[in-house]
């Protein structure tokens, strides 16, 4: 699991791939001292290591170089050879658009942020359920030419599908505390400037603990009995 920061923790995905027997590494990116000086050098290790790897979100662009070019770079390269390779990615709002950007489609900045529970809809329940996830992105990707896409809102492309890579926009993993460690770390400021209810999202999300625990367990289901075992690379 590549956590891009020290709050954008695995949460509910991390624990249901726990259940499913996996042992989850951790390869954390950018040290919590550096959060905001994030151009930090790292050694990614290499996919075939590893069964199956998931990359988390973060609060950067992936086509902010100047400020994290130092290793998403090399993340992109590491992802494309997990695609050579047959290792299985699913990658998590950040981590879905460096798929896109990593197979040939690109990021840019959307039309409008997304924050808080979003719905999406959907066009393969079997893959990627529709209804509300919680969101929190300013950018969008452009699908690369080789993947299929899931879901979608009118703001942007939702979930894509690439061989044995699953990408969606949303956070399956939220839950309370990961929502509180981004409010204590800029998230509250973000919110206030687009003069949106913070008491109320932590209600929400407080409401949802329960209900969004079953939807991720479900999600990553999905991505380990559906995607992760494609058999053959370029088919279904």
């Amino acid at each position: 699991m590549i956590q891009h920061d020290h709050i954008c923790t695995p949460g509910f995905v991390g624990e249901r791939f726990t259940d499913r027997g996996y042992d989850l590494v951790l390869h954390q990116v950018v040290p919590k001292a550096h959060f905001r000086s994030p151009n930090v050098e790292t050694q990614f290790p290499a996919p075939t290591s590893f069964d199956v790897i998931i990359t988390m979100g973060a609060p950067w662009s992936v086509y902010d170089h100047e400020t994290i070019g130092s290793w998403v770079l090399p993340e992109l390269a590491m992802l494309r050879d997990a695609h050579v390779d047959h290792v299985p990615v699913f990658g998590i709002c950040f981590g879905g658009q460096l798929l896109a950007a990593a197979h040939g489609g690109s990021v840019s900045r959307a039309g409008a942020p997304e924050l808080g529970w979003v719905e999406i809809e959907s066009d393969d329940e079997s893959l990627v359920p529709g209804g509300e996830w919680f969101q929190w992105h300013y950018d969008r990707w452009e699908l690369p030419d080789a993947a299929t896409e899931l879901a979608r809102n009118a703001n942007s492309s939702q979930a894509f599908i690439l061989d044995r890579n699953l990408a969606v926009q949303f956070h399956p993993e939220m839950n309370s505390a990961i929502l509180a460690s981004w409010m204590a770390t800029g998230g509250t400021e973000e919110m206030n400037a687009l003069g949106r209810d913070v008491d109320e999202l932590v209600r929400q999300t407080a409401e949802r603990d329960a209900s969004n625990r079953e939807r991720a367990h479900k999600l990553v289901d999905l991505f380990l009995d559906h995607v992760a075992v494609r058999s053959e690379v370029g088919h279904g």
